[in-house]
């Protein structure tokens, strides 16, 4: 099953990644390296930080086709995009949540302590985005909106927890997805995010 969503969410974030670019106006090459750093950049940097080679999708190269060709598809209908705001929002929810179960998983079976597992999970889950935006020259949006990498730690530790008491690892897959696919979506409807900090040197003279 995991599978599966993690396929969606690759395809999802590529199309989010392709969007960004096109706010750039980039061009075709830029927009394909822009949804393929979005969708496969998390899992990239988690390899490469915990030791875990070869990279994931250098074995997979259908990603590299997946991805790219996501993001070029998003170019002949992003017209269409807005209405598809909503099914959008809740795809890269899926693909966060997705993202970050993985991570952890992948530093579980490295053998990791669970500060390192949590760790690997948001990485996952959260740094293709990152890369997206430093490269699209924008602040990260996971740092801006509602909740987005609080989530992806909740999950991780929810995750964890559950894989502690011994759950069913399917049952422990469900349960942990649906209830970080419940926070975001809530996140999203009701705006819930955390306090901001706002410094003005000004003000303080």
């Amino acid at each position: 099953m995991l599978t599966y969503i993690y396929i969606l969410a690759i395809t999802a974030e590529a199309m989010s990644g392709a969007l960004a670019a096109g706010r750039r106006n980039m061009d075709m090459f830029g927009v394909s390296v822009i949804a393929f750093i979005t969708a496969l950049g998390g899992g990239t940097i988690r390899d490469i930080l915990l030791g875990h080679f070869p990279v994931s999708w250098t074995q997979h190269p259908e990603y590299i086709y997946l991805t790219v060709s996501a993001g070029l598809i998003t170019m002949l209908i992003a017209r269409f995009m807005h209405h598809l705001h909503k099914i959008f929002l809740l795809l890269d929810a899926m693909g966060l949540i997705a993202f970050t179960i993985i991570g952890c998983n992948v530093a579980l079976e490295l053998g990791y302590s669970t500060p390192i597992v949590v760790m690997a999970g948001m990485i996952t889950g959260i740094f293709g985005g990152i890369l997206r935006d430093v490269l699209c020259q924008r602040v990260p949006v996971v740092f801006r909106h509602e909740l987005y990498a609080s989530i992806s730690l909740l999950v991780a530790l929810l995750y964890l927890q559950l894989e502690q008491m011994g759950l069913n690892h399917d049952l422990n897959l469900i349960l942990s997805f649906a209830t970080g696919i419940m926070m975001r979506v809530a996140a999203i409807y009701w705006h819930w995010s955390l306090p901001v900090f706002s410094y003005a040197p000004g003000r303080w003279k």
